[in-house]
């Protein structure tokens, strides 16, 4: 039986039939990624978490390193998530670890937080321990080698996937797609089909700074009109999800639907919970500040006030920001006032994130184009 009709989604992702709670959340930006550790056994030649965390036993939320369970909370709260997912590396190899994170969330933010899990592992007791403390669904990642019916080796799969249901969760497969393994996935999607699924996820292969050596050794190269996407990739999954007719839903998850949509979303919510009321909001959810950078060690309390009394600044008109030892203030006041300062004045473009990440600078002032300079010649 068809699980419904053909339904297309922004940046070429489609579905057929109904997506999962947790890709909805997704979408809308409202699910918190909680990485709890880059351990992974299975070591796919596709992964493409970074450098910093693979096969590092690093945790962070969303950007944001952690130290704390109040850094899981902040971080939550920081976006207005509505749900969380956790992913890895393989999750299910620190258990304990997400046990705990799943039930502090659930006492946290209450029962209707939605938490999904990402696992290589096709462990029954894990999991189902993992139920009874409140999460919601499982994504399996099946894999490649393992592509097919289900038999002989892909058994315990079979296995985890069919008990499920009596646990009480959700469960799915989600699976990047291998352009060369077409017959492959399609024999598998009709395994998974006759188990009863709730959903799959398909997921575009693409290149990342890990994984670009081994996927270029294997013979992938880049699609030119398709981001950083493995070339064939996007066309095999638009092909299984027009022709397939299962009762499983089927859904085709692009790479620039990461990017363009569910992490544009993610950034403009946070923006509107954590950025300062001067600063400007683009439609890409970073925002653009006026910095004022300090130029000498010590004193960054005094210096802060002596901007300010030169910028001719109100007490919420800025704020000091004494770790990055710079000033921040609306970047239309510091076009009009920088000239008359004489320390680096700059208007940045940044992400809203914990880490902030620097999306572009422009120097205002001689001071700003001095050490601009200085720091491309390498001086």
């Amino acid at each position: 039986m068809d699980s419904g009709g053909l339904h297309l989604l922004p940046m070429a992702s489609s579905v057929r039939g109904e997506l999962s709670p947790a890709c909805v959340q997704c979408q809308e930006g409202r699910k918190m990624v909680l990485f709890v550790t880059g351990l992974c056994r299975f070591r796919c030649f596709y992964c493409p978490v970074s450098p910093n965390r693979n096969q590092q036993d690093v945790i962070y939320a969303n950007e944001r390193r952690v130290t704390s369970d109040a850094d899981v909370i902040a971080e939550a709260r920081a976006i207005g998530a509505g749900g969380t997912g956790i992913t890895g590396g393989d999750p299910l190899g620190v258990v304990d670890r997400v046990e705990h994170y799943v039930r502090l969330l659930k006492r946290e933010f209450g029962p209707d937080h939605h938490i999904h899990l990402y696992t290589h592992e096709p462990n029954p007791e894990k999991l189902r321990r993992l139920a009874a403390a409140g999460l919601d669904e499982f994504r399996l990642h099946i894999p490649h080698y393992l592509w097919g019916a289900l038999s002989g080796s892909g058994g315990a799969y079979r296995a985890v996937l069919e008990d499920a249901p009596a646990w009480g969760i959700r469960r799915g497969v989600e699976i990047p797609v291998l352009p060369e393994k077409e017959a492959e996935l399609r024999r598998l999607l009709l395994a998974l089909d006759a188990i009863g699924l709730d959903f799959v996820n398909l997921n575009e292969l693409e290149f990342s700074e890990t994984n670009e050596d081994a996927l270029r050794a294997r013979g992938y190269r880049v699609d030119p009109w398709n981001g950083w996407g493995v070339r064939g990739s996007r066309a095999v999954a638009e092909r299984i999800v027009r022709e397939l007719r299962l009762s499983v839903p089927i859904h085709y998850c692009s790479s620039r639907f990461k990017d363009s949509v569910q992490l544009r979303q993610r950034l403009r919510r946070r923006a509107e919970r954590t950025a300062p009321a001067f600063a400007e909001r683009t439609e890409d959810g970073t925002v653009v500040l006026g910095v004022v950078e300090a130029t000498s060690p010590g004193g960054f309390a005094d210096w802060s006030r002596r901007v300010a009394r030169r910028a001719r600044l109100g007490p919420g008109d800025y704020l000091a920001d004494p770790a990055r030892r710079r000033v921040e203030l609306d970047p239309a006041i510091l076009r009009r006032v920088a000239r008359r300062l004489p320390w680096p004045a700059f208007e940045v473009e940044e992400y809203p994130t914990e880490d902030a990440l620097e999306v572009e600078r422009n120097p205002l002032n001689s001071s700003a184009r001095v050490k601009t300079g200085a720091a491309v010649g390498g001086t």
